[in-house]
């Protein structure tokens, strides 16, 4: 196990990358059998919580995560993972959906703008500002001349974040088709998962070819080297967790997090 290379080597899209979905395997485990991988979740997910605790003790660094994903991926059940280990002081989570009538007066980035963490938080993205260049492209709510420049402006605006204090922890979870109509009819059938069902997303299955492009654009273009996109192979619940909190880990160890000293405090206080 000490020589396995870290998911965070073996899942990045470096940049310049050409993405292709249908070249990788969702079923992909990358070593692990799942006792081990639950496990080694399980620990990382408590490497996170001093991580997280550090980070909002110290409050100098923000940390964003954001999760994308076809219909039924996982973005909930990584949230619902993730939050083991995340203390609500410090962390939140911004979904987007369909814009509101305010937020359609502004550009598209103001919204999204609004939800960025601040120092000691971190904050996740349940969608993002990626759904300009995949729901608005492949229902074509807005013309090709307009979010083919999305990429760019994405990407810009991601390296302004980063250049103001903020690390992006971007995680794409792939699926394969049968995975999804799985996923969906579990949905269906389960009275507690039911609530979760939507007849609009057998719609959108239609539709997984456009999704695949639009997918397969978003990850060659915007994944750069102050924000690079992590493939996160998601047929297997307990992998998708692994790599996840894993990534997030590692992310945050790398920062260099300490818990900040209290030279302020009297040298001889008693506490009685």
């Amino acid at each position: 196990m000490a020589d396995r290379p870290r998911l965070r080597e073996v899942l990045r899209v470096e940049p310049g990358a050409k993405v292709r979905l249908a070249d990788l395997d969702p079923d992909a485990t990358h070593g692990y059998e799942e006792k081990r991988g639950r496990a080694k979740a399980t620990e990382d997910l408590e490497r996170l919580a001093t991580l997280q605790e550090m980070l909002y003790a110290e409050r100098r660094h923000r940390v964003l995560i954001v999760l994308q994903g076809i219909d039924t991926a996982g973005k909930d059940g990584s949230v619902k993972h993730l939050s083991k280990a995340l203390h609500p002081l410090g962390t939140r989570v911004a979904s987007f959906g369909v814009p509101t009538e305010p937020e359609l007066a502004h550009d598209y980035l103001w919204r999204i703008h609004a939800q960025v963490p601040a120092n000691g938080q971190i904050v996740i993205f349940n969608r993002s500002h990626y759904e300009s260049v995949l729901v608005e492209r492949v229902h074509e709510l807005v013309p090709k001349a307009r979010w083919s420049k999305r990429y760019d402006q994405i990407n810009e605006f991601e390296r302004l974040l980063v250049e103001e204090g903020t690390t992006l922890i971007k995680f794409f979870l792939f699926i394969d088709r049968d995975e999804q109509l799985e996923r969906l009819r579990s949905r269906y059938v389960e009275p507690a998962k039911r609530w979760k069902f939507s007849v609009g997303d057998l719609d959108e299955r239609k539709l997984w070819d456009d999704y695949r492009a639009a997918f397969e654009d978003a990850l060659s273009k915007c994944s750069t080297k102050v924000a690079p996109w992590y493939l996160i192979p998601s047929n297997h619940k307990w992998f998708r967790n692994l790599a996840v909190g894993e990534i997030i880990a590692d992310t945050l160890a790398g920062l260099g997090l300490v818990y900040p000293p209290r030279d302020d405090l009297p040298k001889d206080l008693v506490i009685a």
